[in-house]
């Protein structure tokens, strides 16, 4: 990862730029810089990933023209050769090449991409400042305005509370220009579903996931992945595996007494030949981090912080104990795939649209976690069921070969996988969620612990404060007052809790573990 900041007018007061810009310095420890483009400043702290000499270092200049990205660019060297006649790159950097680009496409460019990004230009022939992020908003970017009307960028929002009295994330697959956000792909639409047969959908599920997860396995710097033993990060494994020519490091996590998954972790990591280590957590240690967890998230949403518990605690060991610096992960498969709520949809389309509602918040609520459990510990997420062709096509299936007709959730991915990547209890496993997967002891600390925090009366008079996403239990006003400690107001951040959809039967839950759903069944063993 990287952390990226940008104030888009002259009238910019250094100390509180730099003051808001030290926030999310675990983003890029290895070098910071902060520049003056003449009618504004940029600043940018950089985790060197690719191209690791001093020449990668941004803000990169073209002429008059500045840019900052958080991003990763795949195919840049494709992009590089074909520009390599008419601009001259001084670094092994995907990101360098983006200048050139919009200079030659301008904001078309941004739907050219096949990258994760979020990203702040300076065009210094229009005096103007350019903006974008990536479809699905697996980069960060936020934006607010100061109190001159001034709009200001960065990557995380813990950047901007102190210069802006309103933060709002950058909506995925929108640029920014002249005042206006244009959304350039919305990767959730589907103009028409694709009317492949089932052995050729699944053919294709396997071939695109296999290039997404194999162009995420380049890299300057250590690459490992988070194993929690389930179907999805299991897959991403055993592909990365079958691509390499070593062992693969592999890292899980689970609290000390009740860890469902790590058992089936080590299952995996034995029978694909990874290089495993598990870290054990404690309730202890559980409670001691929840303020500093929901800090680095900027959420008060509860599936998030459950599950950000296991992950931040698991990253903060790799970062302390490992020389990896890239992490891949197994999120956005559920948006894509259903979660064992979607059992319930009552049609093929409610399930369709269940879906792109998913994938269009995702930046929001998995896709956060994940970054801000990585980045906080000074590593970069690598997200290969986000891969642009993958959920293109994914999305595009017919719904009626995606809901669940089989007896089995995620059927068509499962099938897809089936030649020798993974054991087959471990490919047609039930789901179990993360937050419970790490040990069902660990959300019951949380619960246990909030519920000390509030007598009945205290919780129906504080809880009542808030007006947007009202807290419904006790565990959400301890989330909510931590979050209003750091972010203040900023609870528009977060459209609403992720919950089931409560107007399809069976559905209609109180909490939003799968725990709580009558199909739960064998998950949890």
């Amino acid at each position: 990862m990287c952390s990226i900041m940008s104030y888009c007018d002259a009238r910019v007061v250094l100390t509180d730029f730099e003051e808001g810009f030290k926030q999310t310095v675990t983003r890029g420890p290895d070098e910071s810089r902060i520049i003056d483009t003449g009618n504004g400043i940029m600043g940018f702290h950089r985790l060197a990933i690719m191209g690791l000499t001093p020449e990668g270092m941004q803000p990169f200049q073209l002429g008059s023209n500045w840019i900052v990205c958080n991003g990763e660019i795949y195919g840049f060297e494709r992009i590089k050769a074909e520009l390599s006649d008419k601009y001259q790159f001084k670094s092994g950097s995907d990101c360098e090449v983006l200048l050139p680009m919009y200079r030659e496409y301008g904001v078309a460019m941004f739907d050219m991409l096949d990258a994760e990004f979020a990203m702040v230009i300076y065009d210094g022939e229009r005096n103007d400042y350019i903006a974008a992020r990536d479809p699905i908003g697996i980069r960060p970017l936020y934006y607010g305005y100061d109190s001159n009307g001034v709009i200001v960028f960065a990557s995380e929002a813990k950047n901007l509370t102190g210069i802006c009295s309103k933060v709002l994330p950058f909506p995925p697959g929108h640029y920014y220009k002249d005042g206006r956000f244009v959304c350039y792909r919305d990767i959730a639409r589907v103009d028409s579903f694709c009317l492949d047969d089932l052995d050729t959908v699944c053919k294709k599920i396997h071939d695109k996931l296999v290039a997404g997860v194999e162009k995420r396995l380049i890299s300057d710097s250590k690459v490992g992945f988070l194993l929690s033993g389930g179907l999805d990060s299991s897959l991403v494994c055993a592909i990365a595996q079958k691509k390499l020519d070593k062992p693969i490091k592999t890292f899980g996590v689970g609290m000390s007494e009740d860890a469902i998954d790590l058992k089936y972790a080590r299952q995996v990591a034995d029978y694909i030949g990874s290089e495993h280590t598990e870290v054990f957590m404690t309730k202890d240690e559980v409670i001691a981090s929840l303020d500093e967890v929901i800090h680095i998230l900027g959420t008060f949403d509860i599936t998030t912080i459950r599950a950000s518990m296991g992950m931040y605690l698991l990253c903060k060991w790799i970062h302390e104990n490992t020389d990896v610096r890239v992490l891949l992960t197994g999120e956005i498969s559920d948006e894509l795939f259903g979660y064992k709520y979607t059992d319930f949809a009552p049609s093929a389309q409610a399930f369709q649209e269940e879906s792109q509602k998913r994938i269009r918040e995702l930046h929001m609520y998995d896709v956060l976690r994940a970054d801000r459990c990585i980045s906080a510990n000074s590593l970069e997420a690598r997200v290969p069921f986000g891969d642009l062709d993958f959920v293109r096509y994914v999305l595009s299936v017919d719904p009626e070969k995606k809901i669940n007709v089989y007896n089995k959730g995620k059927y068509l991915l499962r099938h897809a996988f089936e030649a020798d990547y993974l054991p087959r209890e471990i490919l047609y496993r039930e789901k179990a969620a993360f937050s419970d997967a790490v040990g069902h002891s660990m959300v019951d600390y949380l619960k246990e612990y909030a519920n000390g925090c509030y007598t009945d009366t205290e919780f129906e008079r504080k809880r009542r404060q808030y007006s947007h996403a009202t807290p419904f239990t006790k565990e959400s006003l301890l989330y909510r007052e931590i979050f209003e400690k750091y972010y203040s107001g900023q609870g528009e951040m977060i459209v609403d809790f992720w919950m089931p959809n409560k107007s399809w039967e069976g559905c209609n839950v109180n909490d939003p573990s799968a725990r709580a759903l009558s199909n739960y069944g064998d998950s949890g063993k």
